[in-house]
């Protein structure tokens, strides 16, 4: 060969290995993607794994936390990143919408592959924190994506075959939980043949994953876990199950089993109401094949977002248009009597039970004085009469209405199950915590019909929970105190199924003084004959029938004989407003008449003791605090004025009145008139003055006569004498009312003299 050819060879051989590096570069490189949404005939899982596309939606996925900004102008996640890292937290939250409207490719992928696309976000999210602030990596290695605001919500009881390995959306109740335990993240290894160190190797959530041999001395084992180098992480497992008011009729709340991860652990806790969204996945169960002798897997959710479904967060969802309607619906003057007129429309009658239901779904003000003595706000109510008054349907109007209702019966409730008890989980076959009705109605109310068929150790049960508001446990080794912080409206029959008036209350109910001296206001239902009454209580009924049958729905008739009065709210719109004032509202006491309040326990105490009925207590004064608060909460007022004092002492005169011996009731009326005449309709007292007369002259001239009068003539002196000791002086828009004229009296009006002829004339 020449020499020629040997000079030239160097150079040769540095451009041949320059244009061989420069070529593999090139076969290293991936090709960008710029069509994303072209799958080259793959699925959207093989996809979202090879190394073009995976690179392209990282790069996408970075660009979208850097740039999207709200409606002012401002960056929305560098804020959010930056709130983050203060709070030394790894989790980051996006919102789907948003990503859906600036990268809809992205979007489109998610739900279809949410593994692999969820630890590309991780990726690309903990280089976008790192690139803000670079020694973040020293308080959190690893940063997680939360979605959220996921467009579709699928029930419990709707997952199938179809959402396996996709994102879902869920809600329902936590019923119980497990501790907190540490899971495998990054495993190493130690070969116990020449000590080499394995690893790290990533731990799968359903299998477990081991070398196949050292790579150090080519032997396929012993390998023993080296504790110290292997990287954890929280794993708790919670039981979520469908929410008691969306089960159909006839149907089992069915439940679900969720796995939740990192900083997830302990975000709820049982009675809570949340919404998950997280991987829908199946995994293998032992268990289930030796039960149905074929291979079936159990589902799981792998939980990626938890949101609390507090009542502050629904009154976050509330418009600035719901809440001026709020606003100027509380500035009406008679919002009282319409929030009352709306309790219960379609049943007749029953101010005082409808006035009661009312205050405890606004409830009282809740304080903790030096965070050691809890009193709670919420109302118990008892509500206890003939049969046939309609309990139960108040009972079950409430759960349409109130914040997170819980109904059951008082012969299918035992102890256990209205407060916690402890089982062994079927899988893990340790023992968890399983929450009852009165925890799972922390914070909404717990309606318990047929109280007194409850047996008297499983009604001492929530003794604890009506006063204390929490729930102990001491059982199998788990010591815990549950909140069971609600109101409890319960429901009643005398013994022997009719109330006797010539018995005071404890005598006609089976029930302690213990757990009576627990309910704020008891409700006695009495079922009387009153012609007048009957006869528009059955045009009520029958147009009520009328109005609301199925052929009449499109469209409805007037009920001429509707009850007269202020119009009631919506249904709607009173949710909103009782979810409004419950959340916003904390009146305070301020200038309150302690001389009053402490004259008249006095009094009741003294009352009390003479006439043997239920005992007065101080837990009395505490429950005519609470109805002040709730009425001032009804009125969205921030402080308690004197009026809300004197309508809650009222309540619970009347409540107490009713209670008495018919022989006592009486003169307890008239001992205490001041409190009771207070803001009560002048047209009510004197409707029941004018009945009375009538009454009066009715069985006089039955004594007399023996006959019964068709017509009853009254003279207005009398009625006016009657009027003059109650302090009402003009009785001209008492005979102008509707009440005047729907019971059927007639003002005459002669000719007056000195005599006063006049006459009231009923038309029985």
């Amino acid at each position: 060969f020449d020499v020629g050819d040997e000079d030239e060879r160097p150079g040769r051989r540095r451009r041949i290995l320059q244009q061989a590096g420069e070529h593999e570069t090139m076969e290293e490189m991936p090709e960008a993607i710029e069509n994303l949404e072209d799958l080259k005939g793959h699925s959207i899982s093989e996809w979202v794994t090879m190394i073009g596309p995976r690179l392209e939606i990282k790069n996408r996925f970075k660009q979208f936390l850097r740039t999207y900004e709200d409606d002012k102008g401002a960056s929305v996640y560098r804020e959010k990143m930056r709130q983050m890292c203060e709070a030394n937290k790894q989790s980051l939250i996006v919102d789907y919408n948003g990503l859906a409207a600036e990268q809809s490719v992205i979007a489109y992928f998610l739900p279809e592959a949410p593994k692999e696309m969820l630890s590309i976000f991780n990726e690309a999210a903990r280089e976008v924190v790192l690139s803000l602030f670079p020694n973040y990596h020293r308080v959190a290695s690893e940063i997680h994506v939360r979605i959220s605001e996921l467009p579709l919500l699928e029930e419990i009881r709707s997952l199938r075959q179809l959402h396996l390995n996709q994102l879902i959306r869920t809600c329902g109740v936590v019923t119980s939980h497990t501790g907190v335990l540490p899971q495998l993240s990054l495993i190493k290894f130690d070969c116990l043949k020449c000590g080499n160190v394995i690893g790290p190797l990533a731990q799968a959530q359903g299998k477990e994953v081991k070398p196949s041999s050292c790579p150090e001395c080519q032997s396929y084992g012993p390998f023993d876990v080296n504790m110290e180098q292997t990287v954890y992480r929280n794993y708790q497992r919670i039981t979520i199950q469908e929410s008691p008011g969306k089960v159909a009729a006839g149907r089992l709340p069915r439940q679900k089993d969720a796995i939740l991860l990192g900083d997830l652990v302990d975000i709820c806790k049982p009675g809570h109401e949340i919404e998950l969204t997280g991987i829908y996945t199946n995994s293998f169960d032992g268990s289930l094949n030796t039960i149905n002798g074929f291979p079936v897997f159990s589902t799981v959710v792998e939980a990626n977002y938890i949101v609390v479904k507090e009542d502050k967060e629904a009154v976050e969802r509330l418009t600035e248009d719901d809440v001026k309607e709020i606003k100027a619906l509380s500035k009406e003057d008679n919002i009282g009597e319409r929030v009352m007129a709306s309790i219960a429309p379609s049943i007749y009658g029953h101010d005082n039970i409808k006035r009661a239901i009312a205050l405890s779904l606004f409830s009282g003000v809740p304080k903790n004085p030096g965070k050691k003595h809890k009193v709670r706000g919420d109302i118990n109510i008892l509500l206890c009469g003939d049969p046939g008054t309609a309990k139960s349907q108040f009972l079950k109007y409430v759960t349409k209405v109130a914040q997170r209702p819980v109904f059951t019966t008082g012969q299918g409730a035992s102890a256990v199950g209205l407060t916690a008890y402890v089982q062994k989980h079927p899988v893990t076959r340790e023992w968890t915590l399983e929450a009852g009705a009165l925890v799972l109605a922390d914070q909404g109310v717990c309606l318990i019909d047929e109280f007194d068929k409850m047996n008297d150790a499983d009604r001492t049960s929530i003794h604890e929970a009506m006063e204390q508001q929490t729930i102990s446990i001491s059982k199998a080794g788990i010591v815990a105190s549950l909140q069971a912080r609600c109101a409890i409206i319960a429901a009643a029959n005398p013994i022997g199924g009719r109330y006797d008036p010539s018995l005071t209350f404890a005598e006609n109910v089976d029930l302690t003084e213990p757990i009576l001296s627990r309910f704020d206001v008891l409700c006695v239902v009495r079922d009387t004959v009153d012609p007048v009454i009957d006869e528009r209580m059955a045009r009520f009924v029958t147009g009520s029938h009328m109005r609301h049958h199925p052929a009449n729905a499109s469209h409805p008739t007037e009920d001429q004989d509707t009850v007269s009065g202020p119009k009631p709210v919506p249904q709607t719109l009173l949710k909103k407003y009782i979810m409004y004032a419950r959340t916003t509202v904390l009146p305070k006491l301020h200038y309150v008449d302690q001389d009053k309040i402490a004259a008249l326990y006095a009094e009741l105490r003294r009352e009390s003791m003479a006439t043997g009925s239920i005992p007065i207590t101080v837990r009395h004064i505490e429950s005519m605090i609470r109805l002040a608060e709730a009425h001032a909460r009804l009125h969205l007022r921030d402080h308690v004025r004197e009026d809300d004092i004197n309508i809650a002492i009222r309540i619970m005169l009347e409540s107490f009145i009713d209670t008495q011996k018919f022989s006592v009731m009486k003169n307890m009326r008239h001992t205490f008139a001041k409190y009771l005449s207070y803001k009560k309709d002048n047209n009510e007292l004197l409707m029941f003055i004018l009945k009375q007369l009538a009454k009066d002259q009715v069985v006089y001239s039955r004594s007399r006569f023996g006959d019964d009068l068709q017509n009853v003539e009254i003279p207005v002196d009398e009625l006016e004498e009657k009027a003059r000791q109650i302090n009402i002086h003009n009785l001209q828009p008492f005979y102008e009312s509707d009440l005047f004229i729907q019971n059927r009296f007639i003002h005459d009006k002669k000719e007056k003299s000195t005599d006063c002829d006049s006459a009231l004339i009923p038309l029985l």
